[in-house]
């Protein structure tokens, strides 16, 4: 077992990885911006070192002052956590080849399912169902046509190397499809450096279902289940829960052992999300996230697992204290994801936490960095605290959800917790009636503000 451990990384999911290295004895390093240097992981770890000015390009994003932190305080591993460097190959492959472990997949894996196009190819050839569309890119506007009379309308235009949203556009028409075609080359190339886009049916009324896998990259790996991400606002996540609220036990066991399965042929270490969308009955894979995701801890409560231990295990070469045949689902979770950002337009609300209260009680897990005083810099993701409740059933986990956001307290900036209290009211949600277009169309006529 490594006995020092860097995470790269800030926020919340910085304290995550802290707190699990703790319990397993490991000594921690944080790694900061000179905007951070007053931040609740600089303060948690055991060691610190800043890497830069606030710029994320500068510091989080700067491979080389990382390398560089790992050789001054001798950590042996790196935890990438999410975002920032944690899908990047080439950082990596540049650990391995400074003799530090990468708490993640391969860098061979990352790369793979980091391009769409080739992470569809990919999922294909190992048996798990894709969305029908266009074999790869797509660089011009008649093969676009072609793509689109052959698949039927609408279509979605997607960025190869794309995420977030941007770089993607649905056209329902041929009147409207060079539009969307060249404005999302457009916004591609701006966004990701890279023009290259590919063209897949449009499904209706889906919803977004993801399957955790784990490997240990030995040839054995098991699923966790699937989470529900279905309610997005530009194809950002806003809550998700586990299990799905559509998803029947059959259906689970039939996707998760084609997605295990698929992990087993692919070698694949550490943890890793196959993402679907899932309309009728079908499943339809749309890329594999080779990270933790945010949402994470919803299925570390219905299984009772810490999925943080384990990257850190198997990475260290120990065997995975995972097995299918004991991951039973126990209970419902939801998690709700607090932006400081103000509504009704979501714009970023940065600035000083006057007072701040966790909610508490039985079933209630609070992921958060912030504190009373605490400055939230403009330079960052506005995502501050991650509320996560767990019940029995999901009307149980619901009705905690209800209570514990009631008890939360953030003042001094604008948050999204009125917007979580509003959603709880509405019949669809308490029912589970939704899909992926279902939040853009409320808020269009019941934003919050």
């Amino acid at each position: 077992m490594f006995d020092k451990l860097l995470i790269a990384n800030r926020g919340e999911i910085a304290l995550r990885v802290i707190r699990a290295a703790r319990e397993m004895g490991i000594h921690t390093v944080a790694v900061h911006s000179t905007a951070d240097a007053n931040a609740m992981h600089v303060r948690m770890a055991d060691e610190s070192v800043a890497i830069g000015p606030p710029p994320s390009t500068d510091s989080y994003l700067n491979p080389a002052a990382i390398i560089a932190a790992c050789e001054i305080t001798g950590a042996q591993a790196v935890h990438p956590g999410y975002g920032f460097l944690s899908e990047n190959a080439g950082f990596a492959q540049m650990l391995e080849d400074h003799g530090i472990t990468f708490i993640g997949p391969k860098a061979e894996h990352i790369r793979i399912m980091g391009d769409k196009i080739t992470a569809k190819e990919t999922a294909k050839s190992l048996g798990i169902p894709v969305v029908p569309g266009s074999d790869g890119g797509v660089s011009d506007v008649d093969e676009a046509r072609k793509v689109a009379a052959a698949i039927g309308y609408p279509v979605i235009i997607k960025a190869t190397a794309g995420g977030g949203g941007r770089g993607m556009k649905v056209a329902h028409d041929d009147k409207g499809l060079e539009v969307a075609f060249r404005t999302a080359r457009s916004e591609a190339k701006v966004a990701f450096g890279n023009p290259d886009v590919y063209i897949e049916k449009y499904l209706q009324r889906p919803r977004h279902i993801e399957i955790q896998v784990f490997g240990d990259g030995r040839g054995n790996a098991v699923h966790l289940g699937e989470r529900d991400c279905s309610l997005q606002r530009r194809h950002q996540k806003v809550l998700e829960e586990a299990p799905g609220p559509s998803i029947s036990p059959e259906e689970r066991e039939r996707i998760g052992t084609i997605c295990a399965d698929a992990m087993r042929k692919l070698g694949y270490i550490g943890a890793g999300t196959v993402e679907f969308l899932y309309e009728d009955g079908e499943f339809y894979f749309i890329e594999m996230n080779t990270r933790l995701q945010v949402e994470h801890p919803v299925t570390e409560a219905i299984f009772g697992v810490d999925l943080v231990r384990e990257q850190i295990r198997v990475a260290a070469g120990q065997p995975m204290d995972l097995d299918q045949d004991r991951l039973n689902i126990h209970g419902h979770a939801i998690e709700v994801r607090i932006n400081a950002e103000k509504l009704p337009n979501f714009s970023p609300s940065p600035g000083k936490i006057t007072q701040f209260h966790a909610p508490g009680g039985l079933g209630v897990r609070m992921d958060s960095a912030i504190y009373d005083g605490y400055v939230i810099p403009p330079y960052y993701d506005s995502l501050i605290a991650k509320l996560i409740v767990h019940g029995s059933n999901r009307t149980e986990a619901l009705a905690r959800l209800d209570r514990a956001l009631s008890e939360l307290i953030v003042d001094g900036v604008d948050t999204t917790i009125p917007l979580f209290q509003a959603l709880l009211q509405e019949p669809d949600i308490q029912s589970g009636d939704y899909s992926i277009h279902w939040l853009e169309r409320w808020l269009s006529e019941n934003a919050p503000a």
